[in-house]
């Protein structure tokens, strides 16, 4: 009898967390849907650390509107946890679009910005990069621990 009579309890208490979980991977999801954010990070440049202008620029960082109107990025900054950071001059990102950030010098152009560095910014083995809008709020972030495989889906 007393099976029964907790059986309705359960249900109930089932049916009520149901939705609860069901939000998690929705909210997870929804950060991204929208608006701005970190995508695809290759902190590690393939092959040897050599410090060349190649070597520095295959080590990059995509930034990916996913909103259906262009973005202005002017004054948004990509940062990592050492402090180095980038800032956008004025550059608009169309809907849907991604422009990617290298860390070495070349000719900005469309869908690609050049920070100029002459040394590496992204650990291997641990950092955060990090999108902050101009008023100083953080818009994004993704961090890893490792170096394997050299690269990161911030998605």
């Amino acid at each position: 009898m007393r099976i029964r009579s907790a059986a309705p309890a359960v249900l109930a208490a089932a049916a009520l967390a149901a939705p609860l979980l069901a939000a998690s991977p929705a909210t997870a999801a929804a950060r991204h849907q929208g608006g701005l954010h970190l995508g695809y990070i290759q902190f590690d440049s393939p092959g040897r650390d050599t410090r060349s202008n190649s070597s520095l620029n295959a080590e990059w960082v995509n930034i990916h509107n996913s909103s259906g109107s262009a973005i202005q990025l002017k004054g948004y900054k990509l940062k990592d946890n050492t402090g180095y950071t980038y800032t956008f001059g004025s550059y608009k990102i169309g809907a849907g679009k991604t422009v990617k950030v290298r860390t070495g010098k070349g000719t900005n152009a469309s869908g690609v910005r050049y920070w100029g560095r002459g040394s590496y910014v992204w650990n291997n083995t641990s950092d955060k990069a990090r999108l902050i809008k101009p008023s100083g709020s953080l818009k994004d972030s993704c961090s890893w621990t490792n170096s394997n495989p050299g690269y990161k889906s911030c998605h």
